[in-house]
């Protein structure tokens, strides 16, 4: 199209890996291309893990794609690009400096002048709702109003480009509705010094609120898995039914990747004792199939509906969801959750008869679960160390996935009083050596 305008970044083909245990390449991006134009708020959604983040950083110039260009205003991004800022999840201000010294950080490393630093430092402040509070150091000042000082800090060098990594997400949610609210009334103004903004985020609704144009990430590797245009006029209405379609429909698309289309559930991250297990509770997942199994839904639940009834993130929501169709005791499909008859059986059942289930399934359908079983029940001594379970998991996934892997192992084990686990020593043993899995 003749009319779009020049391209602010341009990726091509970026993959991007990191060194696992093993010594092999765990590949976090790959073959991501994206597009950001002048005048556009574009958002990244999906998952923990997806590699949204490192995408982030690549365009930042803080970490190197591993092959293909990633490149801003046609010039390869090799390092920190000019005109482009970002705002991080953990607000990252200096603690020894007040609100007017740490806005005026970045236009010191440009070399400007005190006097034009001050002004355009009070500009930025008060533009962001801050007038008043510059001489506060961050001690003082509420998480709201330190994420403000964050915003304030990358407006103050009037960038091309800003960046936001999850910048909400550490906030509560009223304090995060009324930042949001404040940006996009700002920008819909025109008194953002910025032309365009990209956005990190796992909150569905959030990227619809917010964002032009939707990126959707599958993961392991992250890719790009779909990209949506949201046209619905600001201010948005969350009521809104097109909104709710909207939203809907991004539940739909993510939880495509996890419906169960052959009884090994390929939609399910890694295989095998690879599979990726993410912590989850397993009295929270007891308590997710009593939810289910009552009323209103009877079994089946519209996603967003539920998240929003048990005030979870989509991220917290599919989780579970994926883990409760991991043990075949529901299903994802197409933006709901039903419970298999399993997990209507488990809804009715008493709690040493629920454990007992629950044991069977994890044996049965969690590889890494049936693996350790089996190990304790063929030695003499029923004990094997951890470190046993977590080089072979690190040959699949990176040191934390297996951290997290083990984590979770461990609670469901307990739990289903398949073994016992020893924190001190770091081992596995069998409680009853005699009751053979």
């Amino acid at each position: 199209m003749l009319d779009q305008p020049p391209a602010l970044i341009d990726i091509r083909g970026v993959c991007r890996s990191f060194p696992k245990g093993s010594g092999e390449e765990l590949l976090v991006l790959e073959k991501v291309d994206l597009t950001i134009r002048s005048g556009e708020i574009v958002g990244l959604l999906g998952r923990s893990g997806s590699g949204k983040s490192t995408l982030l950083r690549i365009i930042a110039g803080l970490v190197k794609p591993s092959s293909g260009q990633a490149t801003c205003r046609g010039q390869s991004i090799i390092g920190p690009p000019n005109g482009v800022a970002m705002v991080f999840q953990s607000f990252a201000l200096f603690p020894w400096l007040t609100v007017l010294q740490n806005v005026e950080l970045g236009l010191e490393a440009l070399g400007v002048d005190a006097n034009e630093r001050r002004n355009r430092a009070l500009a930025a402040i008060d533009l962001i709702g801050l007038d008043g509070f510059e001489s506060a150091f961050p001690k003082e000042l509420s998480g709201g109003m330190r994420q403000r000082v964050g915003f304030a800090r990358a407006l103050v060098v009037h960038p091309d480009l800003m960046l936001m990594d999850e910048p909400f997400s550490a906030l509560d949610v009223l304090t995060a509705e009324t930042l949001r609210t404040d940006l996009i009334d700002l920008w819909m103004e025109g008194r953002l010094p910025i032309k365009s903004i990209l956005m990190v985020t796992h909150n569905i609704e959030e990227a619809v609120l917010m964002c032009d144009r939707i990126l959707v990430f599958s993961s392991n590797p992250g890719r790009v898995a779909a990209e949506i245009k949201v046209e619905l006029h600001h201010p948005r209405n969350r009521l809104d039914p097109h909104f709710r379609q909207l939203v809907d429909s991004i539940y739909a698309r993510m939880t495509q990747r996890a419906e169960p289309k052959t009884p090994s559930l390929e939609g399910i991250p890694g295989s095998g004792v690879g599979m990726t297990l993410h912590h989850v509770s397993s009295n929270v997942l007891s308590g997710l199939i009593e939810t289910l199994a009552g009323p209103p839904y009877y079994g089946h639940a519209d996603l967003p509906v539920l998240a929003s009834q048990l005030q979870l993130e989509a991220d917290e929501i599919l989780h579970l969801g994926e883990s409760l169709q991991l043990l075949r005791f529901a299903q994802l499909s197409e933006g709901d959750l039903m419970l298999t008859e399993a997990g209507k059986h488990f809804a009715n059942l008493e709690t040493d008869a629920r454990k007992k289930l629950f044991a069977e399934h994890l044996v049965t359908y969690v590889p890494v679960m049936g693996l350790i079983r089996r190990v304790l029940d063929d030695r003499p001594s029923h004990t094997a160390p951890a470190a046993r379970f977590r080089n072979e998991l690190e040959d699949y996934m990176s040191e934390d996935y297996a951290d997290e892997t083990l984590k979770t192992v461990v609670s469901w084990g307990r739990y289903a009083e398949l073994f016992a686990y020893d924190e001190q020593s770091e081992t596995f043993s069998l409680e009853n050596p005699g009751e053979s899995g």
